[in-house]
């Protein structure tokens, strides 16, 4: 069963209970209103049993003839009879038999009654009453509850209907409304079935409704392009590590064949064939290293914990200054608290500090500055040309200078991945001699 019809049915369903508790209340109460009704007509007939005690003895005068005494008389729709004293139990050949309460009654030792009773095979609503102006009499005044029960099986009839037709056109109604509102959900449906189908990470689904569906379709497409890209820099990472990682191995191939094939070791070249390959047995350790650094910074960390930049900065620096071709270092450390891995930071802030040692000619000058939240980090060496800066941050990219000197070209990559993760910026300006990295983190508020 679809949703739409789930739906549809849900809503018939509760339109349908709604309409049936609705009907067991109204029967009743209407059955009792028909019922008050009649005894409100059965009283007031009754009050006017002196007068119509009177308009029969004047026919009687005229006619010559008697009161009828203890035989119904019909009067419309209704039944009247007069119960002359003494009111004694027992059978009656007019109409109803005169019971003991009746008797009670005529005496005013009980009040006045109403009853059920069927008379000639039809029931009656009957009211017992002691007679107006008589002492020690009885009338009693019967109507028929045919029209009542007509009425009420007509209004069972109707509620019946009117439940069962309700249920089934709300479910209808329900069925056409939800498919009408469910539509982005089958869209949002279809897409992910294409997907999963396909492959195909560049579908969208274009929702712009401001309800909980439409942000579902919103979170959705953001995922997908998030997905998108995520796969796409998984690939772009593979094609490049698989060529990065060939050279250096190809390298060490050969070395290891050449060392293998004739003399060996006893060649005279051997030593220098042993120092290439440790060499680049070095360069695939440091390019594993960077790749392990790059996917595991890559990721939100759970370790973070407020830690001050400046001094992760200080510790950095003295590391890089005990080095013994290290360039001559200078620093601006202003107080500055941040919110971050520490070890990735101190990671980030070391790629930069060993790229700008890299970069600087014997005898210059390094400058190192914190301020609010941001790390920068200046050198005097050649540069980078305006043609390479947006692409200083990138992985594996390396400049035409830069080729010809150690590294696999992920260590800004790595910085920018760190930065990143913390919610924060870094940049690359060109200066007038050398060039300017830097990054900026949220600092923590005081």
């Amino acid at each position: 069963m679809t949703l739409r019809t789930r739906v549809g049915v849900a809503g018939g369903a509760v339109v349908f209970i709604a309409l049936a508790i609705a009907s067991l209340v109204l029967y009743p109460v209407v059955g009792a209103n028909l019922h008050g009704q009649v005894d409100d007509s059965l009283v007031q007939t009754a009050s006017q049993a002196p007068t119509v005690a009177g308009q029969l003895k004047q026919k009687a005068a005229i006619s010559g003839g008697t009161i009828p005494i203890n035989a119904p008389i019909n009067l419309g729709s209704t039944l009247m009879q007069f119960i002359s004293a003494p009111v004694l139990p027992g059978p009656s050949d007019g109409f109803l038999d005169v019971s003991v309460q009746d008797a009670e009654v005529a005496l005013g030792n009980e009040p006045a009654y109403f009853q059920d009773a069927s008379y000639g095979g039809i029931d009656y609503r009957v009211y017992t009453t002691p007679m107006p102006k008589s002492a020690d009499s009885l009338i009693r005044v019967a109507r028929p509850l045919t029209d009542q029960v007509v009425t009420l099986d007509r209004l069972g009839t109707l509620l019946v209907i009117l439940t069962v037709a309700g249920g089934v056109l709300a479910g209808l109604g329900g069925r056409l409304v939800a498919g009408r509102v469910l539509r982005p959900v089958r869209v949002l449906t279809d897409t992910v079935e294409h997907v999963t189908a396909t492959q195909d990470l560049s579908a969208r689904v274009d929702l712009t409704g401001r309800d909980e569906i439409g942000r579902l379709g919103r979170s959705f497409a953001t995922m997908m392009t998030a997905l998108d890209q995520s796969v796409h820099t998984q690939r772009q990472l593979i094609a490049d590590a698989s060529h990065e990682l060939r050279t250096p191995l190809t390298s060490l191939t050969t070395n290891l064949e050449l060392l293998a094939d004739g003399r060996g070791l006893r060649d005279p070249d051997a030593p220098m064939l042993v120092r290439d390959a440790i060499d680049q047995a070095g360069e695939l350790r440091s390019l594993i290293n960077d790749l392990i650094d790059l996917a595991r910074y890559g990721k939100e960390t759970a370790r973070t914990e407020d830690a001050r930049l400046d001094l992760v900065a200080e510790a950095v620096i003295a590391r890089a200054s005990a080095r013994a071709s290290a360039p001559r270092f200078e620093s601006v450390l202003s107080p500055c608290l941040v919110h971050v891995d520490p070890d990735a930071i101190e990671r980030a802030i070391g790629n930069l500090v060993d790229n700008a040692v890299k970069w600087s000619p014997p005898g210059g000058r390094v400058l190192v500055t914190v301020a609010d939240g941001e790390f920068s980090v200046s050198d005097e060496g050649p540069g980078i040309p305006a043609a390479d800066l947006p692409f200083v941050f990138g992985r594996f990219y390396r400049s035409a200078q830069a080729r010809s000197m150690p590294g696999s070209g992920l260590g800004l990559a790595i910085v920018r991945q760190v930065v990143e993760t913390h919610g924060g910026t870094v940049t690359a300006e060109p200066l007038e001699r050398g060039v300017r990295l830097r990054f900026t983190l949220p600092v923590v508020p005081d």
